[in-house]
């Protein structure tokens, strides 16, 4: 019989075999014989410097605040007034300050018109503002019966504001007056310095000091040339020694 032969360029599995069993075992890989030793990892200092780059927020001065309503929760006049609606309905308004504003206001029982002061609590935002309020009305008390000082009616206080009424004048500031006559005689001009200085006068007498005297801040009680003036706004006066 002839040996079986593969295609050319084959080999036989009989050949194979033999030649795969003719070749010497390759060498096998060397293999550690203890475990590898554990690697501690540095600490990462990445928190000490997310930390450290934190910027730092700005310093705001302090200031008092109220509550997040913006009301005070405790009394301004310090004092348990009435209601003021009942007294009172206001009318239109006369006049704005930087805390108040000023409404034509009715008495209710009489119909008799006064002015009436609004000064809205949300604006009293530092203690020092609620006692600015509280000497402004201590003042007027103070100087009650002055001629040439407007006069104080009451003083009311709710949830929203105080409310200080006052006597009307109804004849205008006396800068208007001044635009409106363009100038003043030698003689009038004297008459009216002379009322102002003697408003200085009595103030100081009684140890008030008005700190904001401007032709704005001094009202006629009607349209006629002869009018009484009236001296207004003590919202900056202090008191002292005289």
């Amino acid at each position: 019989m002839w040996p079986n032969r593969s295609p050319e360029g084959s080999v036989s599995h009989r050949e194979t075999g033999n030649e795969v069993a003719s070749k010497e075992p390759e060498s096998a890989l060397p293999v550690q014989s203890r475990p590898p030793e554990q690697m501690t990892m540095p600490k990462s200092d990445t928190k000490q410097e997310t930390k450290s780059k934190k910027p730092k927020k700005p310093k705001h001065p302090h200031v008092k605040r109220v509550s997040s309503a913006g009301l005070r929760t405790e009394s301004v006049l310090q004092t348990k007034t009435g209601n003021f609606r009942e007294y009172y309905s206001l009318g239109k308004k006369l006049g704005q300050g930087q805390f108040g504003t000023t409404f034509l206001c009715v008495e209710k029982s009489t119909g008799k018109e006064y002015a009436c002061k609004s000064i809205a609590k949300r604006k009293l935002l530092t203690d020092e503002d609620v006692e600015d309020v509280r000497r402004e009305i201590q003042i007027m008390h103070h100087l009650a019966g002055h001629p040439n000082v407007i006069s104080i009616k009451g003083a009311y206080e709710d949830a929203m504001a105080v409310h200080v009424v006052m006597e009307l004048c109804a004849g205008g500031e006396l800068f208007d007056r001044i635009i409106q006559r363009g100038h003043y005689t030698e003689r009038k001009a004297a008459a009216l310095t002379r009322t102002i200085v003697g408003v200085v006068e009595s103030c100081h007498s009684l140890g008030v000091m008005h700190r904001d005297l401007k032709p704005e801040n001094f009202l006629f009680v009607n349209q006629q040339e002869d009018s009484l003036l009236k001296t207004i706004d003590f919202g900056l006066s202090m008191f002292f020694k005289p």
